[in-house]
């Protein structure tokens, strides 16, 4: 009996996966935070707890020189892109001087998330935003719509960096 039970256990520990370890995400190397700054569309997203509901969402951003941080103002409309209006106001910092992409963001403090800027068009026309731990994703656009060959280049490039596309909502965005 012990035996089986050993036999069993070896076989059942062999069966088990362990995760392979993941590379750190890759950030890009330069933000020109002048150019980052106006209204992005949430083109698509992980789903979470504090966007439930939301669609039409877009992210204000707007320079705030003497205080050193970027202040920005989420909005989005509950459940059709004619439904109410939700808002919030918040302040993205640097996280690391020297890396531009690595940022905080906080809306609630003294509570902060991580912000990197993964991928960013080199016209500025699209961002993607992670964090370090890979469960939140936004892709960002200048306007509403994302050209078909950017949207597959930015899945391939979030596919390379570890994520799952899978996991993707594309929430309705005003036409």
């Amino acid at each position: 009996m012990k035996l089986a039970c050993g036999a069993l256990l070896l076989l059942l520990s062999a069966c088990a996966t362990v995760p392979e370890p993941r590379t750190p995400l890759v950030v890009v190397p330069y933000v020109d935070y002048e150019r980052y700054m106006g209204t992005w569309y949430e083109i698509a997203r992980f789903p979470h707890s504090f966007e439930q509901g939301c669609v039409a969402t877009t992210a204000t951003y707007r320079l705030v020189k003497d205080e050193g941080y970027f202040e920005v103002v989420n909005r989005c409309h509950e459940k059709t892109v004619d439904g109410p209006l939700r808002e919030v106001v918040g302040k993205v910092w640097t996280q690391d001087p020297p890396i531009q992409a690595k940022l905080k963001i906080s809306f609630f403090s003294p509570f902060a998330g991580d912000y990197w800027i993964i991928d960013l068009a080199e016209d500025y026309r699209y961002a993607v935003v992670s964090a370090p731990d890979r469960d939140l994703l936004w892709i960002l656009s200048r306007t509403p719509q994302l050209a078909p060959t950017d949207r597959e280049r930015i899945l391939e490039h979030v596919r390379r960096q570890g994520l799952d596309v899978s996991r993707l909502e594309y929430p309705p965005q005003i036409p």
